[in-house]
């Protein structure tokens, strides 16, 4: 028997609607999963301000948020090791698993990704800001009875920082700089110091942030980015080599300052920021580019290619949540605490409209900080 279920879902540029939908049983293979809790992420932010995501544009009515955890409330006849009651994390891209980029293990990148919440195909596939969804049993995670539905949503994210960091080959005891300290930023750095970096510099235009990071546990030092740009791509150039210039001569924890770095996480998609993090590269490093940014750059290549400084994308995640699940259940008392990102909370699909308008801003109407923005849901909303 079909069950009656609310969703939240988008129509046009902040046209916002609660509407009532049917969900079918699951399939044999597939849970019925009560979304308990949602992260709201930069490309929700796109699609409800201007309808799309870059050139990704809505085409029907979409329900948005995929950094989702929730519990088990039905289980398929195949859908084995999980029972009702069950806390568990939604890995919520589904790739086809034949093609090349499958079979290579990089499933990240299958062209025939369905992905929840991406208008990229037609017709889309809904995201999980919804009460109840149905979802394949293999592309979900059991979580510890330790482990809060928040912290499940939390995976989401870390799953992009934890991908980044392996790409990254991160040296031990490396000096690193992140650009950009939202919550991927944040957790880039957070992924530094797990891998073994030595000193962690994370770098933003906003005061607030830069400080969090650090006096969370995040990165050692901070740097607050001039908001200063150029006009001619020579002003644009010598602005980035200041920035850079800048920030190599803060201290590292050896005693030096930091001059050239092992490894960049640029995580703004700023033009600005990614032309510095050229400069200040250390020839054989690595710059991986994770802000989905300014599509096209005038950047220097020749600083890159003549010192052998790597380029490198990142495009979501392979195999992350259950490394997650371990790192976040094993986290010692001195080491920042992800779950910390999460700094405003909404109840309710009603009050869904609000949580959007905050993620969008960097301070609240007291003045405290946004970061990360999650809806939470229970059995009665």
């Amino acid at each position: 028997m079909d069950t009656s279920i609310r969703a939240l879902v988008l129509h046009g540029p902040k046209d916002l609607r609660i509407e009532t939908r049917s969900l079918p049983p699951p399939a044999a293979t597939e849970l019925q999963i009560a979304i308990r809790s949602t992260g709201l992420c930069g490309s929700d932010l796109h699609y409800y301000n201007h309808g799309r995501n870059g050139d990704i544009i809505v085409k029907e009515p979409l329900a948005l948020g995929h950094e989702s955890a929730g519990e088990v409330v039905a289980v398929g006849k195949e859908a084995g090791g999980f029972e009702v009651g069950d806390k568990v994390a939604l890995e919520v891209g589904l790739p086809c698993e034949e093609c090349e980029s499958c079979n290579k293990g990089r499933y990240n990148l299958c062209k025939s990704m369905r992905f929840r919440s991406s208008a990229k195909i037609f017709p889309h596939f809904q995201g999980t800001l919804q009460e109840r969804i149905n979802h394949p049993s293999k592309w979900c995670y059991k979580l510890p009875g330790s482990m809060s539905y928040d912290e499940g949503a939390v995976l989401e994210p870390l799953g992009v920082a934890t991908h980044a960091a392996r790409r990254a080959q991160i040296p031990m005891k490396a000096k690193v700089l992140v650009f950009g300290a939202g919550a991927v930023g944040l957790l880039c750095a957070y992924m530094a110091k797990e891998a073994g970096a030595s000193t962690v510099v994370i770098a933003d235009i906003d005061q607030g942030r830069v400080d969090f990071a650090t006096k969370n546990g995040f990165a050692d030092h901070g740097y607050v980015v001039s908001t200063k740009r150029g006009q001619s791509i020579e002003e644009k150039l010598a602005i980035a080599k200041e920035t850079a210039s800048s920030i190599s001569q803060i201290a590292a924890t050896t005693g030096k300052t930091m001059a050239e770095v092992d490894v960049v996480f640029e995580c703004t998609g700023v033009e600005s920021c990614v032309q510095a993090a050229i400069y200040i590269t250390k020839p054989g490093g690595r710059v991986m580019l994770v802000g989905m940014g300014t599509p096209i750059q005038t950047l220097p290549l020749s600083a890159a290619a003549l010192r052998e400084v790597d380029l490198c994308g990142v495009f979501r995640y392979v195999n992350t949540y259950g490394p997650g699940i371990e790192l976040l259940s094993k986290r010692g008392s001195k080491t920042p605490n992800p779950r910390t990102l999460i700094t405003h909370r909404f109840h309710g699909l009603q009050n869904a409209q609000n949580a959007f308008e905050m993620a969008a801003r960097t301070i609240d109407e007291e003045g405290k900080l946004v970061l990360k923005v999650v809806i939470e849901m229970d059995s009665k909303t």
